[in-house]
């Protein structure tokens, strides 16, 4: 089954490859349309996450959804199926 990432009518995502893990689906950072995604600065909260989280906000034009997406850069045991895939939330729809 083919899943997509949209936000503000934009698809960000699509994959027949993605993961449900935790109740988020992730997407193969290959099938992400990374140029709309901006590094945020990490927060106490995040220094703090074991799976070296690193937040992103969805930016296009003078558009932006502050940290929209993440993605886990040390995730373990059982985030490592998705080490180093996007995952959305907030504005972005995923079906």
């Amino acid at each position: 089954m083919t899943h997509t990432a949209t936000w503000q009518g934009n698809v960000i995502a699509k994959s027949d490859q993605t993961l449900e893990v935790g109740g988020y689906r992730y997407f193969p950072r290959d099938t992400v349309r990374m140029e709309l995604l901006e590094v945020t600065p990490k927060t106490a909260s995040d220094l703090e996450c074991p799976h070296g989280v690193q937040f992103y906000d969805v930016v296009e034009g003078d558009k932006r959804s502050l940290r929209a997406a993440w993605s886990y850069e040390a995730p373990q045991p059982k985030m490592k199926p998705v080490d180093h895939w996007i995952g959305f939330w907030e504005d972005v729809e995923v079906k």
